[in-house]
């Protein structure tokens, strides 16, 4: 399958997200025309184990084609060409706790067409800006995989939206990590990412 590449020439002038992931250095994510293979992909997660303590800086470990692979925040990093410091919080079930941080304040700008915003809203993408709703559909496909429809929002993904929009540094190496053992540990569920760069 082919790369994960934006034309940026086009977007740049035509839509805010280039410039917001601009800002934090999260250009590299939209500019990755490597192919990746499926095959090799379903490989790394059959192997895929965490290999540091919880004292320990989190790592995973797999291997393709009998290549070992070690992963880190850093090193992926590294190989995506994007930070690999600031804030980590990853909530499943209920709104992110990080001070600065208020529901209502993002979910008015992501609907300010709506005077009864609260957290407890349903969070649909079909209300929002053609520039929110790219945003949504970068974190979805590059960021933090799903494998429902992209009709709704998470809470998570609305809280990495927060992050962009705020030039808030988030370690997204780290929840890049943290989603592949997901995907790795649930019976249904996406396999993250292509991993041509990681061979």
């Amino acid at each position: 399958m082919g790369g994960r590449n934006i034309d940026l020439n086009f977007c740049s002038s035509e839509f805010s997200f280039v410039s917001w992931l601009d800002d934090l250095h999260l250009l590299p994510l939209v500019q990755i025309q490597d192919p990746f293979y499926i095959k090799l992909v379903k490989e790394f997660y059959m192997h895929l184990r965490i290999v540091s303590s919880p004292n320990e800086e989190f790592a995973l470990s797999s291997s393709v084609k009998g290549q070992r692979i070690y992963l880190d925040a850093r090193i992926l990093a590294s190989i995506l060409h994007i930070p690999h410091t600031g804030l980590y919080v990853f909530e499943h079930k209920k709104w992110p706790e990080v001070e600065g941080f208020h529901p209502n304040q993002i979910l008015s700008l992501l609907y300010p067409n709506d005077p009864n915003v609260h957290p407890n809203m349903a969070l649909t993408t079909n209300r929002l800006s053609v520039d929110h709703r790219l945003l949504h559909h970068l974190i979805v496909h590059q960021i933090l995989p799903t494998d429902g429809g992209y009709a709704k929002l998470s809470w998570m993904q609305v809280f990495l939206m927060w992050c962009i929009l705020s030039k808030i540094e988030f370690c997204f190496p780290l929840l890049m990590l943290k989603t592949m053992v997901r995907a790795f540990s649930q019976k249904k569920s996406v396999l993250a990412f292509g991993i041509t760069k990681f061979g």
